[in-house]
């Protein structure tokens, strides 16, 4: 596990854009592991401005809203969309869908989609209480793809994109941790002081259910890229 501290959310993210650029260029990047949420915004903005050739990658993505369409704007295929791949051409784009009709058949098609398309990079960000994708504390390290509960903390975290807090889902599909770990090479980003428990329990604590990024202490290729203030109880 590698750990890279940055001073900010820029100079994380630039660090993050860096290692990816590098791999596609040597040929090592077929596919790529999206996140959402407010943590790699700047990443895809910095690698929108990027001149590396994307037009031969896949990309699939963690998560996605179970109840909501592709087109509705607190969906991630519309945050996707609206933040990359309107304006950076790839291969193809999977993600979870989230108006599956039989969630545990919509869970079997997407680690069909993993197994045809195997991760070589996993960006992750990860939540305050150290949950993964949405992995809440509790899931097993087996896990693969399936539908989540979403804890309270959680949509509370995520209340700020919805107009009403009510209007928070309730569930979601995820990756789940093994699905994660089966990536040949993660890169986690965590800014901010709100990060600063779950980063430590990531790095210093055991590798326990009950912060589900400590499972990361087991992958052979992990880079974590911390501002002052995550890495501040380090």
């Amino acid at each position: 596990m590698q750990l890279i501290k940055v001073e900010d959310k820029l100079a994380g993210s630039l660090e993050g854009l860096k290692i990816i650029e590098t791999a596609i260029k040597n040929g090592e990047v077929k596919t790529l592991g999206l996140a959402t949420g407010s943590t790699p915004e700047t990443l895809y903005a910095e690698f929108i401005k990027s001149d590396v050739d994307t037009s031969g990658i896949t990309t699939v993505n963690l998560d996605e809203y179970v109840g909501l369409a592709a087109d509705d704007p607190n969906s991630y295929h519309y945050y996707m969309n609206d933040l990359l791949f309107s304006k950076k051409q790839f291969k193809e784009s999977f993600l979870p869908d989230g108006l599956a009709e039989d969630a545990e058949a919509e869970c079997a098609r997407y680690e069909d989609i993993l197994k045809a398309h195997p991760v070589d990079i996993q960006i992750l960000g990860i939540g305050t209480n150290g949950h993964i994708g949405f992995n809440e504390p509790g899931t097993a390290f087996d896990s693969l793809t399936h539908k989540v509960v979403l804890t309270e903390s959680t949509r509370e975290a995520n209340k700020i994109y919805f107009e009403k807090e009510e209007d928070v889902p309730t569930h979601a599909y995820s990756m789940g941790i093994k699905s994660i770990m089966n990536a040949k090479e993660i890169i986690l980003f965590a800014f901010g002081k709100s990060k600063a428990e779950a980063i430590k329990a990531t790095v210093n604590g055991p590798v326990d259910v009950a912060c589900p990024a400590s499972a990361l202490q087991n992958h052979p290729n992990v880079t974590i890229i911390v501002d002052n203030e995550a890495a501040s109880l380090l």
